[in-house]
């Protein structure tokens, strides 16, 4: 399959990226490399592999649930670039 300038202008448009005309194509060229790899392993005979959720197997990957202190509201507000004294403010983005 290879992708389209048009193709990536559009991901592009959804992804709010603002590509030139040179970027789109090698944006397009890059990502029909990529389609083309994962058509490679499409084609190979995996009927005898059993599924799996990860590479390795993992054990005991749950840290222990221990009680701690946490931050102050005044620590946790101190980065905040604009904050209320209370909550963070934050531009709004669906709206008033």
């Amino acid at each position: 399959m290879k992708i389209e300038p048009a193709d990536v202008s559009k991901v592009a448009l959804l992804a709010r990226l603002d590509l030139s005309a040179e970027e789109m194509q090698a944006m397009a060229a890059h990502l029909s490399g990529i389609v083309g790899y994962v058509q490679q392993l499409q084609e190979i005979d995996t009927s005898g592999v059993e599924p799996m959720a990860h590479a390795i197997e993992l054990r005991n990957v749950m840290a222990k649930d221990v009680v701690a202190a946490s931050l102050s509201r005044d620590a946790a507000l101190s980065n905040a670039p604009r904050h209320d004294g209370e909550y963070y403010l934050v531009p709004a983005v669906l709206g008033e």
